[in-house]
């Protein structure tokens, strides 16, 4: 079978942002409604909150399976596979009547959603090579942010108008539309082939290689603790901004957003900037300036000033760090690796998403105790991403 590699183009780049978006939007638009939620199954915020980390664990378990496979059998098949599931999950969100049954149903909806993130991924080192990579994966976030700029907000307004439910309403339309627009835009990009990508021995000697690799694994977890720290604030914002704060589901989007907003401007500046000063400096600035940003917001929590701004304001220049960090970490990780870009790629996502995961968990339990949950979570997670760049990628060290 002949594989033609779909040539780069603005309509590629904006599907494979919708594509990787799936998995923001499908935690961010109905963060609103966790408060809501807790009262209408009976639950606390930790319960409710597992809705979240579960599907973290699904979203990290789910591409670790995508990306051999789409190593084999080409990226196309597996998105549309992938965005059947997510179809079918969301359905049994909006029909779930209690915690319990929205926990499960999140779980296999994260199996489908994890495609687009891992596939878009490598659909982009596929088409755009390891030298330009950078700054399409940078322009991506940038523009992909739009969806949890704009997700807490309409999420928060469909709450109040039409219930929880309407907020997965709203992914199910999202999925569909993404569904019919892969099966007619998108073209196979996976000209590499491997057939023993999928045998167990071959997969295990390929993580086994990506692990021993000092960049890689460097590179992964600079971001992933970057991200960490985001999924900290995504995780606790809604109980503490309000309940602490007393903010409405719709006035709580909008404050998100601005949070989020500084994700956009970093992920903006970082396609702009890359040619410039290249990868390795932005990240490493951006690691740096998410340390300083975390311990700042600590230093606010813990000395009790416990205003909005104390909070917002250190989590805004969080984010513009994560925005320098991921799309430079990325595109540095996958680069080595063309002929197993699906492996590499999935392996990256599962430890970003295993880590997330467990800082959503212990910051949910620990918010029992108070705000200062978040303020810790965001601390140590962004002071483990310039950790992990000065051990293990500093320029110079070996790889």
């Amino acid at each position: 079978m002949t594989v033609t590699t779909p040539p780069p183009s603005f309509r590629l780049a904006v599907l494979l942002t919708m594509l990787v978006a799936l998995g923001p939007l499908s935690t961010d638009l109905y963060l609103p409604a966790l408060p809501t939620l807790a009262r209408a199954f009976g639950s606390d915020a930790a319960g409710v909150q597992l809705t979240l980390s579960v599907f973290l664990v699904g979203f990290a378990f789910g591409q670790l399976f995508y990306g051999p496979l789409s190593d084999r059998f080409g990226r196309r098949p597996l998105l549309l596979g992938g965005l059947a599931i997510y179809c079918l999950a969301t359905i049994a969100c909006i029909l779930a009547q209690s915690i319990e049954m929205l926990i499960a149903a999140r779980f296999v909806q994260a199996l489908g959603a994890c495609a687009g993130p891992v596939l878009g991924r490598a659909v982009v080192r596929d088409v755009w090579g390891a030298t330009e990579s950078a700054r399409i994966i940078a322009y991506m976030g940038g523009a992909m942010a739009i969806a949890p700029l704009l997700g807490p907000t309409l999420g928060g307004f469909l709450t109040v108008l039409f219930g929880w439910q309407s907020n997965f309403v709203v992914l199910l339309l999202i999925c569909i539309a993404q569904t019919i627009a892969v099966a007619r835009l998108l073209g196979e990009s996976n000209v590499y082939r491997h057939p023993g990508a999928t045998h167990p021995r071959q997969l295990l000697a390929n993580f086994r290689l990506l692990l021993a690799s000092r960049s890689f694994l460097g590179y992964v977890l600079t971001f992933s603790f970057s991200y960490s720290a985001l999924f900290a604030f995504i995780s606790a914002s809604s109980f503490v901004l309000s309940e602490r704060h007393g903010l409405t589901p719709e006035v709580f989007g909008m404050s998100f957003g601005l949070v989020v907003a500084g994700y956009v401007l970093g992920s903006l500046a970082s396609g702009k900037l890359v040619r410039r000063f290249g990868g390795d400096t932005l990240l490493a600035f951006g690691a740096w300036l998410g340390a300083v940003a975390g311990l700042c917001m600590a230093a606010l929590e813990f000395s009790g000033a416990n205003s909005i701004a104390a909070i917002l304001g250190p989590m805004f220049f969080c984010t513009v760090a994560t925005g320098l960090v991921m799309p430079n970490a990325i595109a540095k990780a996958l680069a080595p690796y063309p002929a197993m870009v699906g492996s590499a790629s999935a392996l990256m996502g599962f430890v970003q998403m295993s880590l997330a995961a467990v800082v959503g968990v212990a910051v949910g339990h620990a918010l029992s105790g108070g705000g200062g949950a978040l303020a810790a979570g965001v601390a140590i997670c962004t002071a483990l991403a310039p950790l992990s760049y000065m051990t293990l990628i500093r320029p110079g060290r070996g790889a």
